[in-house]
């Protein structure tokens, strides 16, 4: 990547640079954590509901709605450890990607494990952060959705209200979220390069889109474009040349012997797509991330002239001067 403000062209094809320059530490680290996610999630969920079915299963009729209700509570509460894993993990890849796309705009490329020893340390103010928005969510929509739900017991004008209610409320988030989002996309770099604290990433992350929100959202959304396109295109001839191959292989459900041989078919589609939708899964996290960390850098080049740092690092790295290169990217004046 140059060291300059980036034109917009450059600016798109930057993440997908950082994809290809480093796969085995980018989209291997993708990959693992989001497998990880969905083993988890497969072993813990899976087992509860297969307990609760058990449970249900062998109740009597006096103990059957206790037994429900409990077995109820008992998968419910199993989401709760994915969902952990998954904000730790999530919040582990984000700084292993705004780590990574740093050290290639120096011209350096790190190791998965260097990248994954370096991103564990601000980990837990990611994960934080991570935390707050999911907060935010629910309580929005829990607000939205009780208002709702209060205005339908006022009868037929109520009913009419609450649909009106909630169209215009879906608008408002939907705008406010957009707004929200943009200004806020960088407090992961800020996290991680800066190592400031969740409250000071959200100033500064609001002050350093300033006059660049429109560029900010057009260069997001149109990369996360690219890609959801991109794997929609692969995906789903997948899914139709999978479909017909069990209509024309299997057309009556059996192989004559009485085994249903479409649910092999069927299983194997399954896993084609579930390993497709896992590559492009993993390849739009890189991408995306990459996206941000590379407006990030742009952003400080152009209001900051941070340029000029790097440019100065990088000339004394190579004759053999090589400074402290972990707080390059920190603002003068932070502890």
């Amino acid at each position: 990547m140059p060291l300059r403000p980036l034109s917009f062209g450059t600016l798109l094809g930057a993440p997908f640079q950082v994809l290809r320059r480093n796969p085995r530490a980018t989209l291997g680290s993708a990959l693992i954590i989001q497998f990880t996610i969905g083993l988890v999630t497969a072993l813990i969920v899976g087992g509860a509901v297969l307990l609760a079915f058990t449970r249900v299963d062998s109740a009597s009729a006096a103990d059957y709605d206790s037994i429900q209700a409990g077995s109820t509570a008992i998968v419910l509460l199993s989401t709760l450890i994915p969902l952990a894993v998954a904000l730790i993990t999530s919040a582990l890849l984000q700084s292993i990607l705004v780590i990574e796309v740093s050290r290639e705009i120096l011209g350096e490329k790190r190791r998965l494990g260097e990248l994954w020893r370096a991103a564990a340390r601000r980990i837990w103010p990611l994960a934080l952060w991570t935390l707050l928005q999911a907060a935010v969510v629910v309580i929005v929509l829990g607000a939205v959705v009780g208002v709702i739900v209060l205005l339908t017991f006022l009868g037929t004008v109520g009913a009419v209200l609450a649909v009106v209610f909630g169209i215009l409320a879906f608008l408002a988030i939907a705008v406010l979220a957009a707004w929200l989002t943009t200004k806020l996309s960088l407090v992961p770099c800020i996290i991680v390069l800066e190592r400031a604290g969740v409250r000071g990433a959200i100033a500064r992350s609001w002050r350093l889109t300033d006059r660049f929100f429109w560029r900010t959202l057009g260069t997001e959304w149109l990369v996360g474009a690219i890609v959801s396109v991109a794997s929609q295109v692969v995906v789903q001839p997948i899914s139709l040349i999978f479909g017909l191959g069990v209509g024309v292989l299997a057309p009556n459900g059996t192989d004559g012997s009485g085994f249903p041989s479409d649910v092999l078919l069927i299983g194997g589609l399954y896993l084609v797509i579930g390993v497709v939708q896992l590559v492009f899964g993993a390849i739009s996290s890189v991408v995306q991330a990459a996206t941000v960390s590379v407006i990030y850098v742009d952003l400080r080049i152009r209001k900051e002239g941070l340029d000029l740092e790097l440019i100065r690092f990088v000339e004394a790295r190579e004759s053999g001067h090589r400074g402290a290169d972990e707080d390059l990217f920190r603002v003068a004046g932070r502890a």
